[in-house]
């Protein structure tokens, strides 16, 4: 029930943009801590960047000034904005919502992004 779909990857040069988007829907998106997550093959799913639903942000030192996460609520969407893209951000970007009561949270199916020197 609960969908988290992702968009907005692609091709791109470094020191180029994306934004990725993640749409919820059957979920109560605005009470729920977010996060953007990338994977590259055999290479751990690692958090990339972090909202929590009162709108604190966390980072991974790597994205540290380069991206930002964001949220608007009234569109059930989560963003990442993601400036000066450097060939090591080539993955899979994924989505996570928090699972209620601390349970198990529920993911997107990823979004490719691809970044050439």
């Amino acid at each position: 029930q609960v969908q988290l779909v992702e968009s907005g990857g692609g091709l791109v040069q470094a020191g180029g943009s994306l934004r990725l988007s993640c749409a919820a829907s059957g979920t109560m998106f605005r009470i729920y801590a977010m996060g953007w997550y990338h994977q590259t093959p055999g290479k751990q799913r690692e958090l990339v960047a972090g909202i929590t639903s009162g709108g604190s942000t966390n980072y991974a030192d790597s994205v540290k000034g380069r991206f930002t996460i964001s949220r608007d609520n009234a569109k059930s969407t989560l963003y990442l904005q993601m400036n000066n893209l450097k060939p090591e951000d080539t993955g899979v970007y994924y989505c996570k919502q928090d699972g209620p009561f601390g349970g198990r949270g529920y993911w997107g199916q990823g979004t490719q992004v691809t970044v050439s020197s």
